[in-house]
C-alpha cells in the first residue's frame, strides 16, 4: 500500500478457539484503555503530593457482533453454551477478530482472551421492512492484546 493509504474497514473476519465464524455483518472493535490511579500523600514537610499510575489488573470490555440469522451452529452452540446453559467456564474461549487489507492479508488482529457471549439480541420483527433479520451477540473478554501483522 502507498503512504496515506488506509485498510478497507469491510473485509475482516471472527476466529474463536474452534472455528471461524461464517457469516458477520458487523463487529465493534474493542476500545482500549487503562484505569489510572490516583495516590494522594503528604510529604515531611507537609506538601500535598498527587500522582497518577496506571492500576495493575488488565482492562475488560465488550464487543459486539451483528450476523444474519443463519446456520452458523458452531457459533450459535457456543452462545448457548453461555446464555443457555450457562456454562461459563466451558463457553470461555479466545477470539480473534482480523483485519485484511485489499488483497486480503491479514494487516491487524485483535486478540480476545476468556471470551464468552454475554448478551444475544434477535431481530426486530417488522411487518413492512425489506430488511434482512440480524441477531446481535455480545461478548465479554477478560483481556485484549493488538497485533499488527
Amino acid at each position: 500500500m502507498a503512504t496515506g493509504d488506509v485498510y478497507p474497514s469491510n473485509v475482516f473476519s471472527i476466529e474463536t478457539g474452534n472455528f471461524q465464524v461464517e457469516t458477520v455483518q458487523n463487529v465493534s472493535t474493542p476500545s482500549m484503555q487503562i484505569d489510572v490511579v490516583e495516590i494522594r500523600q503528604v510529604s515531611a514537610t507537609g506538601e500535598q503530593i498527587v500522582r497518577k499510575q496506571p492500576a495493575v489488573r488488565p482492562q475488560t470490555g465488550e464487543i459486539t457482533v451483528t450476523r444474519g440469522m443463519d446456520k452458523s451452529k458452531a457459533f450459535t452452540d457456543w452462545i448457548n453454551t453461555s446464555l443457555e446453559k450457562k456454562d461459563i467456564a466451558k463457553a470461555r474461549q479466545n477470539v480473534t477478530i482480523v483485519q485484511y487489507d485489499a488483497d486480503k492479508k491479514p494487516v491487524l488482529r485483535y486478540h480476545l482472551s476468556n471470551a464468552w457471549a454475554s448478551q444475544l439480541k434477535g431481530a426486530d420483527l417488522d411487518a413492512g421492512s425489506t430488511n434482512p433479520a440480524t441477531e446481535q451477540v455480545t461478548i465479554t473478554y477478560e483481556e485484549c492484546t493488538v497485533e499488527r501483522v
